[in-house]
């Protein structure tokens, strides 16, 4: 299977599946000296953990990190830094019946075509959620890099079945607060009850919902980025679609710009304390493939789990018949609150990865 690695200056290899002995990932390029330790990776781990039984699995995993090798005494040497999390409270028995019967919005079918024998389908193996635990892993280090650069990333909910919250607060460290307050990660904390319970109600149906997670990077310099093929928000955006579920990426006004006349899309340029600033920020901080300055604002949109407990349709391909199923074992009904970290992970790998390829 090809395909396990990304980056070429901070270059990250991801291993391990859902149900197997261990998910782990492998952080080469990472500058030596910076200080990393388990327990600062440990608290990236936890914030992706389930964050209620009532929005969240009830797969009860530690995820208690262990730091292999590229760190010594508190900092890293500049060789390959290898993270792992063991799987401890995986149940494979859910999924012996669903051999030959394709589960209805995964990627079990395709699998089974491209890899045949050799795929693992237990949890979904190379496809489950379970997997973006070593991308939280990754970005831990990338945020520690890209605190050096004075760059901070802050991921929060937006968008959680149909329910929408309202702007942020445009301090950071008041987003931040608001959006761990809660177990939705929303800084609009009466959007978030709402959130919350319609979660719930969908759980209570045996069905799940999806929603929409928002992502500020801040203290980019302009001119970030390799165009054509390399631009930032073109490698951000193949990352982010890396995330398992993930269905759409916009930067800036997205999708409204189409709506919008040049004159209203356009952000005008001023001068600011000294700097270049641009009076709005629709561009969502990149131009050309280029950081123009100003804060990368990316949204990242993901579908309904798809494993959920009602009767769907389906086929089973040793018959070649129609079939139904109930997908059982224990799933998310939504995956939104525990992706947000997982964003700021992806968003952070990218930004330091372009940053060490022109040595900002």
């Amino acid at each position: 299977m090809s395909g396990n690695s990304i980056g070429k200056s901070f270059v990250v290899t991801c291993f391990g599946e859902s149900h197997g002995k261990c998910v782990g990932v492998v952080v080469d390029g990472c500058p030596p000296g910076l200080s990393v330790d388990e327990e600062m990776i440990q608290e990236e781990l936890n914030r992706r953990r389930p964050v209620s039984e009532q929005v969240s699995t009830t797969r009860k995993e530690e995820d208690r990190v262990q730091l292999l090798s590229g760190v010594f005494n508190g900092r890293t040497t500049g060789a390959p830094i290898t993270l792992l999390v063991w799987n401890r409270d995986a149940d494979s028995s859910a999924y012996e019946e669903l051999l030959g019967k394709p589960r209805p919005g995964h990627a079990d079918y395709p699998a089974l075509i491209r890899y045949s024998a050799g795929n693992d389908h237990r949890g979904g193996g190379r496809f489950s959620g379970r997997l973006t635990a070593a991308l939280v892993m990754a970005g831990a280090v990338a945020k520690t890099y890209l605190s050096s650069k004075s760059v901070d990333i802050l991921a929060y909910t937006v968008e959680a079945a149909g329910i929408k919250a309202k702007s942020p607060p445009t301090e950071a460290r008041e987003t931040r607060e608001k959006s761990a307050a809660n177990v939705m990660r929303c800084p609009d904390q009466e959007a978030a009850r709402r959130m919350e319970d319609a979660v719930a109600a969908a759980r209570a149906d045996g069905d799940s919902v999806g929603g929409i997670v928002e992502c500020v990077a801040h203290g980019l310099p302009p001119g970030v980025g390799d165009p054509i093929f390399d631009s930032v928000d073109a490698d951000m955006a193949k990352m982010l679609f890396d995330i398992p579920a993930v269905k759409g990426v916009e930067f800036g006004v997205g999708f409204e710009a189409a709506r919008l006349k040049g004159s209203e899309n356009n952000d005008p340029y001023r001068i600011r304390d000294g700097r270049v600033v641009t009076e709005t920020n629709n561009a969502g901080g990149v131009l050309g493939g280029l950081t123009n300055g100003m804060p990368i604002v990316v949204r990242v949109a993901f579908k309904p789990t798809p494993s959920i407990s009602k009767k769907q349709r389906t086929v089973e391909l040793t018959t070649l018949r129609n079939a139904e199923l109930e997908v059982k074992g224990r799933h998310d009904p939504c995956i939104v609150p525990r992706a947000v970290p997982v964003v700021e992970a992806a968003v952070a790998l990218v930004l330091a990865d372009h940053l060490l390829r022109q040595r900002i």
